[in-house]
């Protein structure tokens, strides 16, 4: 193997060790997202687990249960677009912008 490809091969290595500690790390990333001026604020992490969830209790109406429903999912959403965008600047500095589909 020629001295090039071998240190193509290092620097993959090395790339894909580091791709592998940050994917470790998902679980202790964690983005919080409030909706509905304070209502609910939803927590989740980088392993797409919903980690709190509250809603204050001025936010729960009978009479438009829709409306709670609404500010649940955008809080969730939200958070966990949040939270994989954070995740996909981080591959990104490890892969130098190369995009590897299904990483983050």
């Amino acid at each position: 193997m020629s001295k090039g490809l071998a240190q193509i091969m290092k620097q993959a290595q090395m790339m894909q060790q580091k791709m592998g500690k940050l994917q470790e790390q998902a679980a202790e990333r964690t983005a919080e997202v409030t909706t509905g001026g304070g209502a609910v604020t939803a927590v989740v992490n980088g392993k797409n687990q919903v980690l709190s969830l509250v809603i204050k209790k001025e936010a729960v109406d009978p009479e438009d249960v829709e409306m709670l429903q609404d500010l649940v999912m955008t809080a969730i959403n939200e958070a966990l677009k949040k939270v994989h965008q954070e995740m996909s600047e981080e591959m990104s500095k490890i892969t130098g912008g190369l995009s590897i589909p299904g990483l983050f």
